[in-house]
Order: C-alpha cells, then structure tokens, then sequence
C-alpha cells in the first residue's frame, strides 16, 4: 500500500472518530438563551434608574450594560420601537468597606471594596415580567492621597462587574 494512502487512511479514521466522540458530548453551538427568553432577539436598555447619591452612575452603568450585552451576541441593543423586550436597572445602594488598613495607623484605610447593588427586571412589549433579580458588582481599590478621586475611579470596574452578571443571567440563564 503507498505511503500517502496509509497517511490518508488514518487521518480518516482519526477524523471519524473523533466526531463520533465529540458528537456525543452533549455540547452545542448557540442556544444557550433561557427558556423564557427565545423569541427575544431584541432588547432596549433605557437609561439606569440611580437612588444613590452619586452623580454620572446612571450613564456609566447604562453604558456598561450596553456593552456587554453587545459584546456577549445573544442580543441586539435596539430602539424602544424596534425591541422585544426592555431591560429596566436601578441602583439601590453602594457600600464602601475597609479591606485594608495602614500598618502603623489603623484609623486609615490603605484598601477598600466598593459594592454596587442593584434590582433588575427584562420586561416583553406587553408589560410582562420575563426574569427579574437583584445583583451586585464589587470591586477593591487602593487609597490615594485623594480618597473621593480613589472612590469615583473604582466605580467603572464594579460597574463592569454587575453589567458583567447580569448580561450572562439574561444571555445563559446562570
């Protein structure tokens, strides 16, 4: 039997094989989106409802949303005419807790975490509760000389953390 033709046959059998097992894996492409939310293809995020005291969180973390539910594909961020559903975020409360303290001066905070929390709900064109949840993104920050300037720095990055949550909630159910 020539070289190449013994080459060729095990490449074929290396390749059925291995869809064979891999076939049976239980994986698959797509389709990941909760039960609840497969006809949605659309969503609308209006602007993020902030009870905080806060000022520039609400565009901040409507822009992360955006974001993520972009870069995550399972849907498209739409008009309120052109949507399934909409996407409705409040900012209840944000907690600052000391991580660290200084070494010699325990009163003075060296590392903080900043917890935002918040109440979500995907609501259909008919008014319809789709999923709702409450979520949280935390981050921790080193202190600065200037600790309000340390505090409005953070802010993104636990912003980023919560979009993060809830757009896989919303997209894989988990």
């Amino acid at each position: 039997m020539p070289h190449f033709l013994q080459h060729f046959l095990k490449l074929c059998f290396i390749v059925a094989t291995s869809t064979i097992l891999f076939s049976c894996a239980g994986y698959q492409l797509g389709g990941s989106k909760p039960e609840q939310l497969k006809g949605i293809q659309s969503i609308y995020v209006p602007m993020v409802e902030n009870k905080t005291q806060e000022i520039k969180l609400a565009p901040q973390a409507t822009n992360s949303l955006v974001h993520f539910i972009n870069k995550d594909g399972a849907y498209s961020v739409t008009t309120p005419a052109q949507s399934d559903a909409t996407l409705r975020v409040v900012i209840e409360k944000i907690e600052y807790r000391e991580f660290r303290s200084a070494r010699l001066d325990t009163l003075r905070a060296e590392e903080l975490t900043a917890n935002i929390r918040a109440k979500w709900e995907l609501i259909d064109n008919q008014s319809n509760i789709l999923l709702s949840g409450r979520s949280s993104g935390e981050t921790r920050f080193f202190v600065g000389d200037n600790q309000r300037l340390s505090r409005d720095n953070s802010l993104n990055d636990a912003l980023d953390t919560l979009s993060r949550k809830i757009t896989s909630l919303i997209s894989n159910g988990f």
